[in-house]
């Protein structure tokens, strides 16, 4: 891992501010274009990869969404922000997939980066690099791969009477953003169920030794939440502020709520960061009181042998004065006093619940 960041990184070195110069390790063979183009009365989608044919969208009385797949071809992203007009900061940072999550206003369009979360069919925790710009007719979204998580919102555009066929551009914005605030929810939701299962583990007397790594994974896990997550409160708190003539004062209502979403989130997060770093003191709480009960059994052990070593060393003494020694029962009462200290001893033991 550390060496392919040091590669991406080392991409930019020696580069203009503002070069297109692509920071990521998903190498797509083509730049795809999803277009969705509609109104309250008409709606109309279809997908190239001819970056020209998008160069008509504009001032056509329809609001345009394009969804940009694939970000390692820097000309087709060049070419798109040369139509857009977009500053070559605005270029820059769109395929930068280490760019933090932040938010930039322009006169004629706001552009957003997010980070976008989502479970794969194997379950395994995907991270992308997303980029949004909010125009007066149009949305543009830039993205690594084509899978994604806004089948919902395309499957709004067929209702002819929803809220998004009705509005603007900065209703959709609104809606692509909620999509991936939305599936932060999830993701932290599955999260939580892994620390309360290795919560659960740590309380069993049979937990497992290894239960140490699997803490591990999950505070690598959690610092992985963290990094992407947290600075989008901070993003979606200033488009809530923004006084952009591109947001219209609906749009500001539900973004307000979509503030107190992510301020959740936020504290979901801070609760299962003291969760998972309580799991490693209650894991290592557990071994020390393992470590003490092993102490405890071997020091009972030596203390019932102490006395038992005594006289057997007493009376393995070769000196010839000892009366008892020829006594032809005095094996016998040996071996009961012997006796009888191990039982008086595991009694005592018994009663002090050392036992």
């Amino acid at each position: 891992m550390k060496k392919r960041k040091k590669t991406a990184a080392h991409k930019s070195l020696g580069k203009a501010p503002g070069e297109v110069v692509y920071l990521g390790e998903k190498e797509n063979p083509e730049t795809l274009l999803e277009v969705h183009e509609y109104t309250n009365e008409v709606y109309s989608t279809y997908k190239t990869n001819q970056i020209k044919e998008i160069f008509d969208v504009k001032n056509n009385n329809l609001v345009t969404w394009i969804n940009v797949n694939g970000l390692n071809k820097a000309q087709d992203i060049s070419k798109i922000g040369e139509y857009f007009k977009l500053h070559p900061l605005i270029l820059e940072d769109i395929v930068n997939t280490n760019q933090r999550p932040k938010i930039d206003e322009y006169e004629n369009y706001i552009f957003v980066v997010m980070k976008m979360l989502y479970h794969n069919q194997n379950n395994e925790l995907l991270t992308e690099h997303i980029s949004i710009i909010i125009g007066k007719d149009y949305v543009l979204t830039f993205q690594e791969t084509d899978e994604d998580i806004f089948n919902p919102i395309r499957q709004r555009f067929h209702n002819q009477k929803s809220r998004l066929r009705n509005s603007g551009a900065d209703y959709l914005g609104f809606l692509l953003i909620d999509a991936i605030v939305d599936n932060y929810a999830v993701v932290i939701e599955l999260f939580g169920s892994k620390v309360e299962l290795a919560e659960d583990e740590l309380f069993l007397e049979s937990s497992r030794e290894d239960i140490s790594k699997d803490i591990q994974y999950l505070k690598q896990d959690l610092l992985r939440l963290r990094r992407n997550i947290l600075p989008s409160r901070e993003v979606i708190s200033r488009i809530v502020k923004s006084e952009s003539e591109l947001i219209t004062i609906k749009i500001h209502e539900y973004l307000k709520d979509l503030q107190d979403h992510i301020l959740q989130i936020n504290d979901n997060i801070d609760l299962y960061r003291e969760m998972v770093w309580g799991l490693m003191d209650m894991h290592m709480t557990n071994m020390s009181n393992k470590m003490n009960g092993i102490m405890k059994v071997l020091t009972i052990i030596s203390t019932i042998f102490i006395p038992l070593t005594f006289l057997v060393g007493v009376y393995g003494m070769n000196f010839e004065n000892m009366p008892e020694l020829h006594y032809k029962y005095s094996y016998y009462i040996l071996w009961g006093i012997m006796i009888m200290l191990f039982l008086a001893l595991l009694i005592y033991f018994r009663r002090k619940k050392w036992l």
